[in-house]
């Protein structure tokens, strides 16, 4: 579920449609947070123009999501 320990970050990672299994296309994103400050642990494709980002917790409190710091490759125009 969404309340899942999340212990890393996401590094170059492709987010497909569900059953997906062709090649990748612009627009199928690439997420990375493989850096330092990097916070991203985990995404879920919702719709071409949706994702759930899930942020790790801040290293010193885990009580705290407060800033957003990773990148986003393959974008199509208008996406």
């Amino acid at each position: 579920g969404s309340d899942d320990i999340i212990a890393g970050n996401v590094s170059k990672y492709t987010v497909l449609p569900a059953g997906y299994c062709g090649h990748l296309k612009k627009g199928h994103l690439i997420f990375d947070a493989c850096f330092e400050s990097g916070n991203l642990g985990r995404v879920d494709h919702i719709t071409e123009f949706e994702y759930d980002l899930f942020i790790r917790p801040d290293t010193c409190n885990p009580r705290f999501r407060v800033w957003f710091n990773f990148t986003v490759e393959n974008v199509k125009e208008s996406q």
